[in-house]
């Protein structure tokens, strides 16, 4: 077994070497700094304490790959901003800056602001265009939604960081916007119950996972009764819990294997898709998790 590991690893690139370190990295300082809310936590409350693990490695893993893989990331820079090379590389420094920053909690105010504005220019930038033009494809609208889910659940913790009306106003703005996407994605399920579940993209579960169907339509209906809770602000923090807490079981149990089949692959864009998926989930499960994290209790 140990063989088989060394020898999956010895042709890896660069690349998926850095995106898979950096991913250990931050979940070790993730977990250090969080060491003390889960001891306390009960519970699936121990699932919501993990909200900042789960949504800033993802954060610090797509941050080495413009880091180390900048060959895959430029080419998506749109053509008529300049030095398209600079800007791969200073997103790369900042999405790791703002990786490191949530996962120890430090100055999330400014981190979870500036990132979540980012994530913002990005779907200005390239995702509305796209969806723009071609209106009647539900991957650009996924695209589309995930980017601005990705942006809220960033605003959502700057705003638990911060104090008054203007947190308040970014966690309400984020709370919507994460509410729309989750019921879009619930009905992609139901219409297309074997896409990979959690973020409904082009690629279906492989058919060695057992109960394609069932994990797809409970996934469907738990999009659907969260997403409606959590849009109308009723139960608010136990519908973001047990929506965050499945996705996470998927990210354990679907995207897990998933993960190992793609290392396994010799292809580096193989191994690349499989980590991007795998990381891409588990932030959406960090982005409802943080509106889960900043709903009190008894709502």
């Amino acid at each position: 077994m140990r063989t088989t590991i060394l020898v999956m690893f010895i042709g890896t690139s660069r690349t998926v070497i850095a995106m898979c370190a950096a991913g250990i990295l931050v979940s070790l300082i993730a977990l250090w700094a969080a060491r003390t809310n889960i001891a306390r936590a009960p519970g699936l409350e121990k699932i919501v304490a993990l909200s900042y693990l789960c949504f800033a490695v993802p954060y610090g893993v797509f941050g080495a790959l413009h880091l180390f893989g900048v060959e895959f990331v430029a080419p998506l820079v749109p053509e008529y901003m300049p030095w398209r090379l600079f800007w791969a590389y200073f997103v790369g420094v900042a999405l790791v800056a703002a990786s490191l920053s949530i996962a120890t909690k430090i100055q999330v105010r400014w981190s979870g602001l500036l990132l979540g504005l980012t994530m913002f220019l990005f779907v200005a930038m390239m995702d509305i265009p796209g969806t723009i033009a071609t209106p009647k494809d539900r991957f650009a609208w996924t695209l589309t939604l995930r980017e601005m889910s990705f942006g809220s659940g960033a605003w959502v913790f700057a705003g638990s960081a911060m104090h008054g009306p203007a947190g308040r106003r970014l966690i309400t703005i984020g709370r919507i916007i994460i509410a729309i996407t989750a019921i879009f994605y619930g009905v992609m399920h139901f219409l297309h119950p074997l896409a990979r579940p959690g973020v409904p993209l082009e690629a279906l579960m492989p058919v060695w996972i057992p109960g394609r169907l069932l994990i797809g339509y409970v996934t469907g209906a738990i999009l659907l009764a969260a997403g409606a809770c959590i849009l109308l602000d009723k139960k608010t923090h136990m519908a973001a819990t047990v929506l965050g807490t499945w996705i996470v079981l998927l990210v354990v149990f679907v995207y897990g294997p998933i993960l190992i089949a793609a290392l396994m692959d010799p292809s580096t864009g193989a191994k690349i898709e499989g980590i991007n998926y795998f990381f891409d989930t588990l932030l959406f499960a960090g982005t409802i998790l943080a509106v889960a994290s900043a709903t009190p209790q008894t709502e």
